[in-house]
């Protein structure tokens, strides 16, 4: 059965791409990241590395700035009103250093995520005085499978019997816990595994009337070594049952709709940092070529990664936009999106590496990011234990999926897919962590549909419409392994829907592809295919589908795009934002 007819679209609204006033000033503050003398460029950022050293200068400068309000909703006194704009906010800082954009705060946001969404008023209020006033709060997470050093052990709430909870113990590593006396803490409160298992608690900011808290040795991890983990214990601490955030038994729950924001918050910002790299490979391939051109041996690399960056751009843009405008349905793309990119963009820096060669060792101003991303990337929670987790969302949702929604669902609001527009205020009430459709499926198919029907004028259009049909096959072919699977609680154990799992987050990287690109502004880059061809090519590819050659003008239009914008100083992204360097 076919999707149903594609929405009315309301009128085009003028281009909404101009960059958020906040995010030009960072940019223009921070400085060229090149400039050796510059006190927050990458030489600097790269010397407090070296010294796992907070870059005290540049958190300042972002103190002043007042990106701390940026993490605090708007009805409580901050600017935080849609997380498309955050996330345009944050990668003036991100570009720079994945660490520093960590340290100074967006954890922070991650913490007060579930008090957003769940905590009363006082407890709202409480954490919104701190992070107002520039402080900073700290999430303890549960103890996960899979786990790293942030995720290993966890503390446990038991009830006093006179109102309140006891809590014990510690957690290996926890960001910022030596510079904050707020905690926001997931605390086991049931003995058996469940869905009630947890709770989460608000620790401080007043001391425990008793027990004790104790900040271990700073953890020396091996990457984001300026960010400060500590490890943190909790000894017979005593907190009042207005601590507890929500429910008792809240605490998976509450994480499955908080953590969708951390889900397309983190690729969306930490793609900026890739952003750099693409530029320093960029510059490497045409230096010193009196044509300023790369040698041919690396056209299909630049073009290819800067293909990879607009897709996962689209996704985790069009997860983000998802949470304000369908967050009963923003569940399952905010995970695949964590699921998705961090593959794509290890796979994207293996093949910058190769052309920056030598100079992918180099430790000064031009060069010396390169390294230094790839020992943060898995830090920054796009490792292993980060993709587990985002499995554990998509794989029950398989067999449902399968059955009623691939297919037969509706298409979203177009405006979905058009970056930079208005949104509604984002409700983190709204969020849920259970059911709801699948957006994104809904326009590959209605996409494919429309490019069958339009005329294809030339090879680069035909390429995107035998491509996006491509992606419609593995659908339908992933639908009928999928409706095969056990219920959802089998399916969570079942090898096989891990591997559909990989192809189904893939699928949708596609479908966010087309989606903008369909949306976009005739006459920009975004709307011309060639962008989407590449990309869906490289994405058909990962998925091993049999797909068109790459046309020739398809990856001439993404090469000469990608070193138009280094040369205009522009961003990598769907923004092609303006940059200081």
């Amino acid at each position: 059965m076919s999707a149903a007819p594609h929405p009315a679209a309301p009128p085009r609204p003028p281009a909404g791409d101009a960059q958020p006033a906040q995010a030009a000033r960072l940019e223009a503050a921070l400085g060229d990241p090149a400039d050796p003398a510059n006190p927050h460029g990458q030489l600097a950022l790269l010397r407090a590395d070296d010294a796992r050293a907070v870059p005290e200068a540049t958190e300042a400068l972002l103190r002043r700035a007042g990106l701390h309000a940026e993490f605090v909703p708007a009805p409580l006194g901050g600017c935080l009103s849609d997380l498309e704009r955050l996330a345009r906010v944050l990668r003036p800082v991100f570009r720079r250093d994945l660490a520093l954009g960590y340290g100074f705060g967006i954890t922070s946001l991650f913490a007060a995520s579930s008090v957003w969404t769940a905590g009363d008023s006082a407890q709202q209020h409480t954490l919104a005085r701190v992070l107002l006033e520039g402080g900073r709060v700290a999430i303890v997470h549960r103890q996960v499978a899979h786990a790293n050093a942030i995720l290993r052990n966890e503390l446990t709430a038991t009830p006093t019997g006179q109102g309140g909870f006891v809590v014990n113990g510690r957690k290996d590593a926890v960001i910022n816990a030596d510079r904050t006396e707020v905690f926001v803490a997931y605390c086991r409160t049931a003995e058996k595994d469940g869905p009630d298992s947890h709770s989460v608690l608000l620790l401080g900011p007043r001391p425990p009337a008793t027990g004790r808290v104790r900040r271990t040795g700073r953890v020396a991890t091996p990457g984001m070594r300026s960010a400060r983990f500590h490890g943190l214990e909790l000894s017979d601490v005593t907190v009042p049952d207005s601590a507890v955030v929500g429910a008792v038994g809240d605490g998976v729950p509450l994480a499955l709709r908080s953590f969708q924001i951390s889900h397309c918050l983190v690729p969306a910002t930490v793609l900026a940092g890739v952003d750099s790299v693409l530029r320093q490979a960029v510059r490497a391939a045409t230096e010193h070529r009196t044509d300023t051109q790369p040698a041919r041996r690396w056209h299909k690399t630049l073009a290819g990664v800067f293909a990879d960056l607009l897709a996962c751009d689209a996704m985790a843009v069009t997860g983000l936009r998802a949470l304000s405008l369908a967050p009963q349905d923003a569940y399952l793309p905010a995970a695949a999106v964590k699921y998705a990119m961090p593959d794509m963009l290890r796979e994207d820096l293996e093949e910058l590496a190769a052309v920056l060669g030598a100079r992918g060792y180099d430790r000064g101003p031009v060069y010396g990011g390169f390294q230094k991303l790839a020992r943060d990337l898995p830090v920054a929670g796009l490792g292993h234990s980060g993709t587990a987790v985002c499995q554990a969302v998509l794989v029950p949702q398989l067999p449902r999926l399968a059955r009623t929604t691939w297919f037969t669902a509706p298409e979203p609001p177009a405006r979905l897919y058009r970056p930079g527009t208005p949104l509604p205020a984002f409700d983190h009430r709204a969020l849920a962590h259970f059911g709801g459709g699948d957006l994104l499926s809904a326009t590959l198919v209605a996409a494919a549909e429309r490019l069958t029907t339009r005329p294809h004028d030339g090879p680069v259009p035909s390429a995107l419409a035998r491509l996006a049909h491509s992606f419609v096959t593995e659908l339908k072919t992933l639908q009928k392994r999928c409706a095969a699977l056990p219920g959802a609680t089998a399916a969570a154990f079942d090898p096989l829907a891990c591997v559909l799992a990989d192809r189904y987050a893939l699928i949708l990287a596609a479908a966010a592809c087309l989606g903008v690109w369909e949306q976009a502004d005739h006459g920009g880059f975004l709307a011309d295919p060639a962008w989407a061809v590449v990309a869906l090519t490289r994405l058909g590819r990962r998925l091993g589908l049999q797909v068109p050659d790459l046309p020739a003008p398809a990856q001439a239009a993404v090469l000469a795009e990608v070193l138009q914008r280094c040369r205009d100083k522009r961003s990598l992204d769907l923004y092609a934002t303006p940059l200081a360097g």
